[in-house]
């Protein structure tokens, strides 16, 4: 059990305010964040599922990169930048597809393997000699865990990410996720808010009582959070006794076939496995979902998931996985509308700073690690935009 490993507890007296609210509308702090935040720290991209066989990709653009990941001939699943090594085009232009031995650049026809390296040039004689892993496409660090691709751009402070979900590992295992098939597309949304702004209302449980009707019947009693440790956070709820106000709870609690292949205590659970800054792995019974959040400026992010079940599914699994989906619907849409609230607020002369309770000591803790990594959020008052990174990095030093 995590419990056993993981120290959860509230301290007694802990500071209760958040992060200042220029943080949620600085776009030179943003700047920061898409570096050291983001690039720095691990993603998750998809699942080898979504990529089965030799010749399948996906592409993925965030914080001003583009990756590309890939299924070999030899059946490994590698990440590369999207970009060709000769004027800089993108390979591939849709966000998923397929090509039989070989990637071929659109703009000038140059060809690469299907493990990055350079096959050939169009017309080579126009230049000098090709170094074919010279001029191969530039490798991203690439790192499958139970079934998911995890990427990261660029070298940061986190271990490799085995060693980084140990505390998760064995109970995440049972779930079997690797052996999984997408139940759909990877889903996009666009939400006009700071991406901080998405992760304060899904750190914490305390709003599910008044916010989440759907989620307050299914498991409300039972519902609890634990904070952000060394990059990982967990929530962990199971039915409730008496669930099924609601027809899509009452209907998912009665439809919802016990799957033996887990133990007792998860056959009624639904789990939210957290990992800095932005991602969360969640499993139902029936199902395992990754979603995350990502930049697209100071006031717009980006949502992404994906949801996946088991290769072979019964029509009650079936049935069960579509009730779920219902109330995830239905929470994402009004997690979604408080974000909005609560960023909105962010730039009002009225608005003096969060002051939490012991229940949201997830949103405080994930603040910690963002202060961490960038410690000018510290700052009470916001420095000039123009002196931002200059800011950052005298606290770094200091």
């Amino acid at each position: 059990m995590n419990e056993m490993i993981r120290n959860i507890s509230v301290p007694n007296d802990w500071d209760r305010s958040g992060l200042p609210g220029w943080c949620y509308h600085s776009p030179a702090l943003l700047e920061l964040e898409k570096q050291h935040v983001f690039r720095e720290h691990w993603q998750i991209a998809c699942h080898v599922s979504d990529i089965p066989e030799p010749g399948n990709y996906l592409a993925m653009d965030v914080v001003g990169e583009r990756a590309l990941i890939l299924r070999g001939q030899d059946g490994a699943v590698r990440a590369f930048h999207n970009i060709c090594r000769h004027r800089g085009s993108r390979l591939v232009a849709d966000e998923k597809g397929s090509c039989r031995n070989a990637l071929v650049c659109p703009f000038h026809g140059w060809v690469y393997n299907l493990d990055g390296t350079l096959r050939g040039a169009a017309r080579p004689r126009s230049f000098p000699p090709l170094d074919k892993n010279e001029f191969a496409l530039k490798a991203l660090e690439c790192e499958v865990w139970q079934g998911f691709v995890f990427i990261r751009f660029a070298p940061g402070p986190q271990p490799s990410v085995a060693e980084l979900m140990k505390p998760f590992e064995a109970e995440l295992a049972h779930y079997r996720t690797e052996e999984m098939i997408p139940a759909g597309d990877i889903w996009t949304q666009e939400t006009p808010v700071n991406w901080k702004s998405v992760r304060d209302v899904d750190n914490e449980g305390y709003h599910v009582a008044m916010a989440h009707p759907a989620l307050q019947d299914l498991y409300g009693s039972t519902y609890y959070d634990e904070p952000f440790v060394d990059g990982l956070c967990r929530s962990f709820a199971t039915y409730n006794p008496h669930a099924g106000r609601r027809w899509s709870v009452r209907n998912y609690v009665k439809i919802s076939p016990e799957n033996h292949a887990l133990p007792e205590r998860l056959r009624k659970a639904w789990i939210y496995f957290g990992l800095f800054p932005n991602a969360v792995i969640a499993v139902t019974p029936e199902t395992v979902q990754f979603y995350q959040e990502f930049p697209l400026g100071v006031g717009r992010t980006l949502l992404r998931g994906g949801i996946y079940r088991y290769r072979q599914e019964e029509r009650a699994q079936r049935l069960a996985r579509y009730l779920a989906l219902r109330i995830d619907r239905d929470t994402q849409a009004e997690d979604v509308q408080l974000t909005v609230w609560s960023n909105e607020a962010m730039t009002s002369n009225a608005f003096a700073g969060f002051y939490l309770s012991d229940l949201e000591y997830g949103v405080r803790t994930h603040h910690d690690h963002l202060r961490k990594v960038l410690p000018v959020v510290t700052m009470k008052e916001a420095p000039e935009e123009k002196a931002m990174a200059e800011a950052n990095a005298g606290l770094r030093q200091g």
